[in-house]
């Protein structure tokens, strides 16, 4: 399977975790998404920005206009109590499907 459609079905999991400890902006959550997979997932505007107008459609993130000291405007993203306890559904069942999978996957005869 290829890299991109593994990470498409789980984008949106990966910027709630992201947010899960802070608000973050998009470039930031981009870069820091990079940073912890050691490069192996790269969001693309196109895939990252989408997800984050659907999480915050559907009420998981709330995004809020802030000015820095340097007079950039920038859209930071924060999770809610709705996005969290989605979190928490979906680290659950990430759980049980990785589990599920090792055990097919790595069983040994």
């Amino acid at each position: 399977m290829h890299q991109a459609e593994l990470l498409k079905g789980n984008t949106e999991t990966l910027l709630l975790v992201l947010m899960e400890a802070e608000p973050m902006y998009g470039y930031q959550l981009a870069k820091e998404v990079d940073r912890r997979s050691s490069g192996y997932f790269a969001f693309k505007e196109g895939t990252m920005y989408p997800a984050l107008h659907r999480l915050e459609r559907d009420k998981l993130v709330e995004g809020s206009w802030q000015d820095t000291p340097n007079g950039v405007r920038r859209r930071y993203y924060q999770i809610t109590a709705k996005g969290r306890q989605a979190l928490a559904d979906r680290l659950s069942e990430w759980r049980r499907f990785s589990q599920a999978m090792n055990s097919v996957m790595l069983h040994e005869t």
